[in-house]
C-alpha cells in the first residue's frame, strides 16, 4: 500500500478514510482489474454493439475470462471487500451501480435539452460563456496557426432564433459558445497521428430560451488544413436534425464536443485548476505559518489529505501510460496540456463572481444578492455556488477582521508576509512576476485571498468532482476519446450509420476496454469516504480557544444548512426551474454542502482528499 513519491509524514493518509480503501482500490483498479479486463477483450469481440450491451454493465454485470488471472485476482481479495467495493460476487462476475443519467430514463442523455443542461449543471460547468462578436473569432496566432475563426455563418443558425437576428441576439445575452478550439487545434496532429485518437476541435453554439434552457444550433468541428498548420483549418459545421442519417451524425457531431469537453474537464477543469494550483498553499502554509498562527488554523481543514491525493493520482492516474492517458483523447500528451493551460491560470479570477463575470454570464448589479446578476437566470452551479461563495466569504471576513484589527497588522506580520512570499515566488514560481498578484497589505486583501483558497478546495472541487460517476460513469453520456472521424457520404461507415446507428457510435466513442478501466476508477474518485469533513464542519468543537471565531463559525454553519433548504426547494420546483433536473431527471446537488457516506452526487467536503 506504500507510496513510492515522498509525502511528508503530516500530511500521509492518517485516518479512517478508508485511506487503505482508497489506496487499495484504485492500485486494485489499475494493477488487477486493468490487465483482467484485458484479457476478457483479447479473447471475444472489441466492441459494444449496442447501447444494451453498454447497459448490461449496470443490469446484469460482466463476467471475466476463466483461467490463472481471475483465480489469483480472486483469491487476493477478501470477499467482504469484493461485494462491498468492487461489487463482485467473488466468481468474476463484476457489477457496476446504474449512474444517475440513466437511472430514471436511459435515453434523456441523448436529447439536446440534456446536452445543453450539463453545460449548466453537469461536471464541467466552468465553461460556457456568453458570445460577444459573431462569427467566434480565434487568439492563436495567425502567423503560425492561419485563419483559425469560425465559418459558421449567420444563414446556418438565425433560423433558430425564435424570429431574431444574431445580431439581436447578441445584443439581448441570448448567445453563448462552448469552445474547446483554441487548446485542443495546437495539438491536434500529434494527437491525432502518434495516437489512436481521431478527435477535432470543436466549437459549440446555444441558443437561450425563454424557458431557461440552452439550445444548441450548431456544433463546428474542425481540423487543421492538410497542407500545413499555416493554411488555416478546414472545418464542417453540422446542424440538429431528428430525421434519418442526419440525426446520427447531429448525434456524433455533440459527441466529438463532449469528448473535447471530457477532456478538459479531467486535466484542466478539474486536475490543474483544483488540486495542482492548490498544492502550493499547502506546502507554503505548513511551511511558512505556526500551527498557532490564525490564518493556519482557519485553512488548515482545507488541505486535509491533498498531498497524499495528489501523489497517488501522480503515481496512478496521471503518470505516463496512466490511466488518464488510457482513457482521454489528449493521450500522451494529457500533461502537457495541462501544463500550457496553466498558462492563463490567475489566481484572483478563481473567485466565483470574478469567473462569472468573466465569461459573460454574469454581470456585476448592485441592486442584486451578492451584487451579481445572472445572465442565464437558471444555472445552477452559478446560482448555488454564489450562495455558498458568500457564504464562505463572510465567515472569512468575520474571522480575518477578529485576528487582524487594521490593515497595518497584516502588513507587520512577518509570518504571514513570508507565507505569502513562498506562495508566489516558489509555489507558484512560474506566476511569480505577474501584477494580479496581491500586495498582501490590507485586510480586504488577505480575505478575498483565503476566501479564493478555500473556494477551490472545497465548492469547486466538489463541483467539478463528485458527479463524474453519476454523468460519466454512462460513457455514452460523457465520451472521452474517439477513435473514428465523420462517417462521409458514400464511405462503408456512412452506409452503417443509415442502418444501425448506434453500433457506429459506440464504434466510435466508446471501447470496452477503455470504458470498463475508466468508469471502475470514476467510480472511486465520485465517493466520500466515511470520516469525510464537510464545509462548516470541524474535527474538533475546540480547534480554538477564542470564542467569537467559534460562534462565527456556527452560524457560517446554520448558513450552509439554509443553503441546503433552498437547493431542496429549487429542486422541487421543476416548471420555473427546468436546468435542476432536466430530462434526465438529476436534481442539482453537485453544490448541496453535505452529504452521507458514499457515492451520492453531492456534499462539499472541505478539502480536495479524493
Amino acid at each position: 500500500m506504500s507510496l513510492d513519491i515522498y509525502v511528508p509524514r503530516d500530511e500521509q493518509f492518517g485516518h479512517l478514510k478508508m485511506s487503505d480503501f482508497l489506496t487499495f482500490s484504485l492500485k486494485f483498479t489499475v494493477q488487477s482489474l486493468f490487465p483482467a479486463f484485458k484479457a476478457l477483450f483479447d479473447n471475444t469481440p472489441n466492441e459494444f454493439d449496442s447501447f444494451e450491451d453498454v447497459l448490461e454493465l449496470y443490469e446484469g454485470g460482466i463476467k471475466l475470462p476463466e483461467g490463472p488471472l481471475l483465480k489469483a485476482l480472486i483469491d487476493s481479495i477478501p470477499l467482504e471487500i469484493l461485494k462491498d467495493v468492487f461489487h463482485s460476487d467473488g466468481e468474476g462476475l463484476f457489477k457496476f451501480p446504474t449512474p444517475q443519467v440513466i437511472q430514471e430514463d436511459k435515453t434523456a442523455w441523448s436529447t439536446d435539452e440534456e446536452f445543453g443542461r450539463e453545460m449548466l449543471a453537469g461536471i464541467n460547468p466552468v465553461l460556457i460563456t456568453r458570445l460577444q462578436e459573431f462569427p467566434p473569432k480565434s487568439n492563436l496566432d495567425p502567423n503560425i496557426y492561419g485563419n483559425q475563426n469560425s465559418t459558421i455563418t449567420r444563414a446556418q443558425i438565425e433560423d433558430k432564433l425564435d424570429g431574431l437576428t444574431v445580431d439581436e441576439a447578441i445584443k439581448a445575452n441570448m448567445l453563448f459558445i462552448l469552445n474547446h478550439h483554441d487548446i485542443v487545434m495546437p495539438y491536434w496532429r500529434r494527437i491525432n497521428v502518434t495516437t489512436n485518437t481521431k478527435t477535432y476541435a470543436s466549437r459549440t453554439l446555444l441558443f437561450l430560451q425563454d424557458n431557461g434552457t440552452l439550445k444548441p444550433l450548431a456544433i463546428e468541428l474542425s481540423l487543421p488544413h492538410p497542407d500545413g498548420d499555416q493554411f488555416g483549418t478546414v472545418s464542417k459545421v453540422y446542424t440538429p436534425s431528428d430525421q434519418g442519417v442526419e440525426s446520427s451524425i447531429w448525434q456524433l457531431a455533440k459527441a466529438y464536443a463532449v469528448v473535447n469537453d471530457s477532456g478538459i474537464h479531467e486535466l484542466v477543469s478539474h486536475w490543474l485548476n483544483t488540486h495542482a494550483v492548490i498544492e502550493p498553499f499547502v506546502i507554503a502554509t505548513n511551511r511558512q505559518l505556526s500551527v498557532l498562527h490564525p490564518i493556519h488554523k482557519l485553512l488548515l481543514p482545507h488541505f486535509r489529505d491533498t498531498m497524499n491525493i495528489n501523489a497517488l493520482a501522480r503515481q496512478l492516474l496521471i503518470n505516463s501510460d496512466g490511466i488518464i492517458e488510457l482513457t482521454f483523447f489528449p493521450s500522451k500528451y494529457s500533461m502537457e496540456m495541462s501544463a500550457v493551460a496553466y498558462k492563463d491560470w490567475i489566481f484572483p479570477e478563481q473567485a466565483l463572481p470574478a469567473d462569472l463575470m468573466k465569461r459573460g454570464v454574469a454581470v456585476e448589479d448592485l441592486n442584486y444578492p451578492h451584487d451579481i446578476r445572472f445572465l442565464i437566470q437558471d444555472y445552477p452551479y452559478a446560482v448555488d455556488g454564489l450562495k455558498v461563495w458568500s457564504a464562505i466569504k463572510s465567515w472569512v471576513t468575520e474571522y480575518c477582521n477578529f485576528y487582524y484589527k487594521s490593515d497595518d497588522t497584516v502588513q507587520k506580520d512577518s509570518e504571514l508576509q513570508v507565507w505569502w512570499k513562498e506562495l508566489r515566488e516558489e509555489g507558484h514560481g512560474d506566476k511569480k512576476d505577474e501584477p494580479w498578484w496581491s500586495k498582501m497589505q490590507t485586510r480586504q486583501e488577505l480575505i478575498e485571498s483565503c476566501t479564493i483558497t478555500i473556494w477551490i478546495a472545497s465548492a469547486l472541487h466538489a463541483a467539478v468532482n463528485f458527479g463524474q460517476y453519476p454523468y460519466a460513469g454512462y460513457l455514452v453520456n460523457r465520451p472521452s476519446l474517439s477513435r473514428m472521424f465523420m462517417p462521409e457520404p458514400g464511405s462503408p461507415e456512412y452506409e452503417e450509420l443509415k442502418t444501425n446507428p448506434d453500433k457506429v457510435f459506440l464504434k466510435t466513442t466508446v471501447p470496452p476496454l477503455q470504458t470498463l478501466l475508466e468508469i471502475s476508477v470514476l467510480e472511486v474518485l465520485s465517493t466520500h469516504a466515511s470520516d469525510t469533513l464537510y464545509l462548516g464542519q470541524r474535527d474538533s468543537p475546540e480547534w480554538t480557544k477564542d470564542q467569537e471565531p467559534i460562534l462565527d463559525f456556527e452560524r457560517v454553519g446554520k448558513k450552509l444548512s439554509d443553503i441546503e433548504d433552498q437547493i431542496m426547494q429549487m429542486n422541487s420546483d421543476h416548471q420555473k426551474w427546468k436546468n435542476r433536473s432536466g430530462p434526465a431527471k438529476i436534481p442539482y446537488t453537485l453544490l448541496f454542502p453535505t452529504s452521507e457516506e458514499g457515492l451520492t452526487g453531492k456534499g462539499i467536503p472541505n478539502s480536495i482528499n479524493i
